[in-house]
C-alpha cells in the first residue's frame, strides 16, 4: 500500500507552480436524482451530473504572479494538483476552474495567508505524470 505525505504534493495554474502553498483540498461531487414511485416503499436513486471544487491556502506571496497572481476573483484558470508530486508515474487530477472566492488574512503572531476558493467548469481529469 502507498502512503503520501503532504509535503509532496504541489498545484500548477497552468505550468506555473504555486508558491508557498500550505494546504488544498479537491472535492468531487455527483447529482442524485430520485427515481421513486409512488407504490415504492423506498426511495431509489439514480446518478447525474458530476461536479469539484476545491481550495488552495498559501503564503501571501505577492510576487508569485504566474501562480498565486493568475488566481484572481472571476478568473478562468487551468488548475493541476498533484498529490503526491509531479514525477515520472505520479497521479494528477486537472480541469479548469473559475476563481469564485479569495481570502487574505494575518494576525500579529503570523504571516499573511491566502485562501483560493475554486469550482470546476467541466470534468476533473486523472492521469499519470
Amino acid at each position: 500500500m502507498a502512503v503520501h505525505k503532504g509535503s509532496e504534493g504541489t498545484i500548477k495554474v497552468g505550468s506555473n507552480a504555486v508558491s508557498e502553498l500550505v494546504s488544498y483540498s479537491i472535492t468531487e461531487n455527483i447529482d442524485l436524482i430520485e427515481t421513486t414511485n409512488i407504490t415504492d416503499s423506498a426511495r431509489t436513486y439514480s446518478t447525474g451530473k458530476t461536479s469539484w471544487s476545491g481550495e488552495v491556502a498559501t503564503n501571501w506571496d505577492e510576487t508569485d504572479t504566474n501562480g498565486q497572481g493568475a488566481l484572481t476573483i472571476g478568473a478562468s484558470v487551468a488548475l493541476t494538483f498533484y498529490p503526491e508530486g509531479d514525477s515520472s508515474s505520479d497521479t494528477y487530477y486537472s480541469g479548469t476552474a473559475l476563481v469564485t472566492s479569495l481570502d487574505k488574512s494575518a494576525d500579529g503572531e503570523g504571516l499573511v495567508t491566502n485562501t483560493i476558493g475554486v469550482t470546476g467548469t467541466g470534468a476533473l481529469g486523472t492521469s499519470t505524470v
